[in-house]
């Protein structure tokens, strides 16, 4: 029997590729809305963000999700980011 071939994804932060289960997904959907999608299952375009907290903080500072859904994102998105990775600050 042929294994299962398990699908893989580059982190936009530190390009690592790593199993699809492993890493967090941002979505960019149709209404122009962006969410963290934990399921990755979220109707829409996708970035994938590996759980390094290192990471997390390199996509905050060089603004790393303008390129990767070529569009403008707001501040307010990359704000619930750094909440969901380091809680209120």
């Amino acid at each position: 029997m042929a294994e299962k071939k398990v699908p893989m994804r580059t982190c936009i932060a530190c390009r690592t590729e790593k199993p699809k289960k492993e890493l967090i997904r941002i979505v960019k959907t149709k209404d122009g809305e962006f969410a963290v999608d934990r399921t990755g299952k979220m109707n829409g375009r996708g970035a994938y963000l590996c759980g390094d907290p290192a990471c997390a903080q390199k996509i905050i500072k060089k603004k790393l999700l303008k390129s990767a859904f070529g569009v403008d994102v707001p501040d307010s998105v990359y704000a619930k980011l750094t909440e969901d990775f380091f809680g209120k600050q």
